[in-house]
């Protein structure tokens, strides 16, 4: 209730009831000294009082301690007397000892003749909106700390027209500006001249303005000039329907991009060897049967040249028969030179010691118009390969370098010691490496044929213009040796393939010429073959050389045609065959069996040929005469030369095993 002291006139009592029905606000009057003279019903759902409670007290009583201490109300009086009015928040207590967070109007109220006779106030209980207002600001504080405590995102806003208006350390970080230095600045500072010349940093903020967001990733550059691959988010901002700004996001993720790249390189290198490895294994399959099947044709062929030696018709017949033969040979050595089915016999070579033999050897190939040049360093390290395949894969890149320069040019091989780390563009190679670079100034390769140069069979040459294997072979040689080639070509500014030899810890070999294998003594020899075609070549191939022959079909006939006696001189077996046992099986048996008695193989493709190494002679296929005989004279000599307790036939141990089998 409001308590009023004198006899009021109706005008002060409808005042008076006005006052006292308000009850969102506590309206009360002081005296000159701070005490209650009257209280409304605000002030007592406000405060907890009744007036009989609070009336004739000291308006301190609804301070705090702590204020009450620091003479807070009395410098509240003070201040609206001087002033006219005070006006301020803070914590205030209920009769419950409860703090509400209050809103507080004092004015001094003076009569006719300006005296102060007391204070009129005003309180409010705002707790709801203070606890809002804390929890903003406690959120902002928040932010604030989120927005400087991250540094590995640049978090900036930008005006209307592209100024950068604030700074966090996280853009420090990666851009390299301090805030100082780039607030002000326009976004466009941190574009590529490229992408500035485009009008990308404009269309960035215009398509944030048209669809309240613009994301992209591309590159930006730092402070000192350096570029970062940057993830970019720009949100418009707007107030009222009123774009005010935009906020950016930018984050280096060079690291992930470089990893993404390196992922999609490493899938791509699988793809690509698994491909190469299908059409390896096709063209290998491919490559054993037509070996067979030019071991027919051209043994047959060096059959007939005695009985029609006579006739030049037939002479020159079977010379383009030989002829077309040693193609189908050079095709199916590339074949499997390409699938890693070739047979081959590295050493420790040092390639510096090889300039002569391939300058002529690839000068020979070459037209004046091409001018040609070596480069390799007597520091180089010694290689391990093969050499004849190597001077293969040399000139077969030769050749290639020529045929995309025939209006002339220049064709240079270098080499220099690399050590590779895995990451080089031979990528997965790591370790020691003498790379040997081929490079013409042709007309280059297109993007969309670069990847396909090694297939096999295929060529942008015109008929007959090639087979489309020599790069194929040089793949394979390459691989097989333990290296890798690569390619880098630009339409217009030439080609350049690199091959990658592993280093040999080795002494280089010295080329030495092999002495020419006189004629073969006659030999019984045990041939074992399991195509009947070949098989009567090669006896005839090896009766015309003077020896006698027993034919069998397989491993197991082989093992009993020997347990049966006598002994052959030699047993001539391939290795490819069908049953449980190859020609691989069958030597070990008889080395086991049978010390001392020579085997000799013949493949012209197997896989089995190139795990045994040098285990056994193996003769690849087709051979001609001077091949057979060659190899027929060099094992049975070896054979002569072994110690005589090497040369003890055991005959009954070979029964006893055909019987247990």
């Amino acid at each position: 209730m409001l308590v009023v002291t004198e006899s009021p006139s109706h005008h002060d009592r409808t005042l008076h009831h006005l006052v006292d029905s308000i009850v969102d606000y506590a309206i009360y009057m002081l005296d000159v000294n701070g005490v209650v003279t009257n209280w409304n019903r605000g002030a007592e759902r406000i405060k907890g009082y009744r007036a009989d409670e609070i009336v004739g007290q000291h308006f301190s009583r609804f301070y705090t301690p702590e204020d009450r201490a620091a003479g807070v109300p009395a410098r509240a009086l003070a201040t609206a007397l001087r002033e006219g009015r005070f006006a301020a928040e803070g914590w205030r207590v209920r009769k419950d000892g409860s703090l509400f967070w209050a809103s507080v109007v004092i004015d001094p109220i003076r009569d006719d003749d300006d005296r102060l006779i007391g204070y009129a106030k005003v309180t409010r209980d705002v707790s709801d909106r203070k606890a809002a207002e804390d929890a903003l600001a406690a959120s902002e504080r928040q932010f604030r700390l989120l927005v400087t405590g991250v540094v590995d995102y640049a978090l900036f806003m930008i005006d209307p027209n592209g100024v950068v208006s604030n700074w966090n350390p996280g853009a420090e970080h990666i851009k390299g500006y301090a805030a100082d230095e780039i607030v002000g600045q326009h976004i466009s500072r941190f574009y590529t001249p490229e992408d500035r010349k485009a009008g990308l940093p404009a269309r960035a903020l215009a398509t944030a303005t048209e669809a309240g967001r613009y994301e992209a990733e591309g590159w930006r550059v730092r402070k000192d000039g350096s570029r970062f691959w940057a993830s970019v988010v720009i949100d418009a901002l707007y107030e009222d329907g009123r774009l005010t700004g935009f906020a950016k996001i930018t984050r280096d993720i060079t690291e992930k991009r470089e990893a993404q790249l390196e992922l999609q390189r490493v899938h791509e290198r699988l793809a690509q060897t698994q491909k190469m490895e299908a059409l390896g294994q096709l063209t290998g399959g491919v490559a054993h049967d037509f070996n067979n099947l030019l071991m027919v044709v051209s043994g047959q062929t060096h059959l007939l040249r005695g009985r029609v030696a006579d006739d030049p018709r037939a002479i020159r017949a079977l010379d383009a028969i030989e002829a077309a033969a040693r193609r189908g040979e050079n095709l199916t050595r590339h074949l499997l030179a390409f699938s890693r089915r070739q047979r081959l016999q590295p050493i420790a070579l040092a390639l510096a010691d090889r300039v002569e033999g391939l300058h002529e050897l690839i000068a020979t190939s070459l037209p004046a118009t091409i001018a040609l040049s070596l480069d390799l360093s007597p520091q180089l390290w010694p290689v391990r390969v093969d050499p004849s395949e190597f001077e293969v894969a040399v000139l077969n890149l030769a050749v290639n370098a020529r045929d995309a320069m025939p209006g002339g040019g220049t064709l240079s091989i270098e080499a220099r010691n690399e050590t590779l780390d895995g990451s080089s563009a031979a990528a997965g190679l790591e370790g020691e490496f003498v790379a040997v670079s081929i490079r013409d100034s042709g007309s280059g390769i297109a993007p969309d044929i670069l990847a396909r140069v090694f297939d096999p069979f295929f060529t942008t040459k015109g008929v007959d213009k090639g087979t489309g294997l020599g790069l194929s072979q040089v793949y394979g040689f390459a691989e097989q040796s333990g290296g890798r080639v690569v390619v880098a070509s630009e339409l217009g500014h030439g080609t350049q393939f690199t091959l990658y030899l592993p280093r040999s810890v080795g002494e280089a070999a010295t080329a030495q010429e092999d002495a020419p294998a006189g004629p073969a003594r006659p030999a019984r020899i045990l041939l074992v073959e399991d195509n009947p075609e070949v098989a009567v070549v090669a006896s005839q191939l090896l009766e015309q050389l003077g020896h006698e022959i027993q034919v069998a079909g397989n491993a197991a006939a082989a093992l009993a045609a020997l347990a049966a006696g006598p002994h052959p001189d030699l047993v001539f077996s391939d290795i490819v065959m069908a049953g449980d046992m190859d020609g691989v099986a069958l030597a070990r048996r008889l080395r086991d069996d049978i010390p001392g008695l020579p085997v000799l193989l013949a493949t012209g493709y197997s896989q089995t040929a190139e795990r045994i190494g040098r285990e056994f002679p193996i003769l690849r296929k087709p051979y001609n005469l001077a091949d057979l005989n060659a190899a027929i004279a060099d094992i049975l000599l070896r054979a002569q030369a072994a110690p005589p307790d090497a040369k003890l036939v055991s005959l009954d141990k070979v029964r006893r095993a055909r019987n247990a089998s």
